[in-house]
């Protein structure tokens, strides 16, 4: 019964498919699917996995109606809610590949976020004063942690649970505490504070 009503559930999804088809970011919206797919382990084509990840996950249709950015969205999030603890700001520029791990109340307002970003729950990335952050490539934020003002997180950092973090990261860095710290560099523990 179960599998039936998700399958009529699909033909609701319908318009979504046409938004994917159409939609300039569609290049992107395929980075954001194939990340999903690894990291969830599931084996399907573009579209099979897009009404999949529409049907079962309120953050995935979140991302995705940011990626469409169309009048439409509306409409849509009528009958097919994204997650509305989640938000991502219109002016954001966001690379594909974002996956996420329960974003529940969680807030991506940033200059920029580049590829294969991970983000977890209770995270603020956010503005002081106007001033944003902006966010290199394969970076993952976890749970609670908050990044803000005009600093730059670089490629390959990982941001953990908790950290406030308030000045720039190089690349390749590990970041801990409030305030943060870094405490590996290149594959190479550190003790030296920020």
């Amino acid at each position: 019964m179960k599998q039936l009503l998700f399958g009529l559930y699909k033909l609701f999804l319908m318009p979504h498919l046409i938004l994917y088809w159409v939609s300039k970011n569609k290049n992107t919206i395929n980075e954001d699917l194939n990340r999903w797919s690894e990291e969830k382990k599931i084996k399907k084509s573009n579209i099979g996995l897009l009404l999949h990840f529409l049907t079962h996950s309120k953050d995935f249709r979140t991302v995705f109606y940011f990626r469409i950015n169309s009048p439409l969205k509306h409409v849509l999030n009528i009958y097919c809610r994204k997650e509305n603890n989640f938000t991502i700001d219109m002016n954001t520029k966001l690379g594909g590949g974002i996956v996420t791990g329960h974003p529940y109340c969680t807030v991506l307002n940033a200059i920029s976020i580049g590829k294969n970003f991970y983000v977890n729950h209770l995270v603020t990335i956010g503005e002081i004063e106007g001033k944003k952050p902006t966010i290199g490539d394969n970076v993952s934020v976890y749970t609670g942690a908050i990044i803000i003002g005009d600093i730059t997180i670089g490629n390959n950092c990982q941001i953990g649970a908790g950290s406030v973090v308030t000045k720039s990261i190089p690349d390749n860095c590990v970041v801990v505490g409030n305030p943060a710290r870094i405490i590996k560099q290149n594959g190479k523990r550190i003790k030296a504070n920020m």
